[in-house]
């Protein structure tokens, strides 16, 4: 079995909500090469920089948790003209995160100045430590409930 990965896609908040309804992702316009990548089990951030992405409406937050559902890409017809690419996603209670208090601590982001540059290529792989410590301040304020065992 192959070694989990973990990506972030770079998808405007309001398809991202979309995706999160639909259970599903297209990443980079439609595009199906960078869906191809992921693997059953590899793990999802999507990050925000705009709330449209026609607008210029900034959100420069991570919005989204997921986990690969299958191998399987497929298109679906949205319009006459276009049939992106999409795969299933298993999203995860989550809560919104501002990348601004992360940026000094994150490891795929070399240049702090620079910190928007790696998020131009639309979607990327990044390390454990950097999934866990933006996905720790995504769950923080989730409630979870244990069962206890002698019942």
């Amino acid at each position: 079995m192959s070694k989990v990965k973990y990506w972030i896609a770079t998808i405007s908040k309001e398809h991202t909500m979309r995706g999160i309804a639909g259970g599903f992702m297209q990443v980079c316009h439609g595009k199906e090469a960078p869906l191809k990548r992921m693997r059953k089990g590899d793990y999802l951030l999507i990050y925000s920089s705009k709330i449209t992405m026609e607008g210029n409406e900034k959100c420069q937050a991570f919005t989204a948790i997921g986990r690969i559902k299958d191998d399987e890409v497929y298109q679906f017809q949205m319009s006459e003209t276009f049939k992106p690419f999409r795969k299933n996603i298993e999203f995860l209670e989550c809560e919104e995160t501002s990348i601004i208090p992360l940026i000094d601590d994150l490891e795929f982001i070399p240049n702090k100045k620079s910190w928007g540059y790696p998020f131009r290529f639309g979607f990327f792989e990044i390390n454990e430590n950097d999934f866990n410590f933006i996905t720790s301040r995504m769950l923080q304020n989730q409630v979870t409930f244990q069962i206890p065992l002698n019942q």
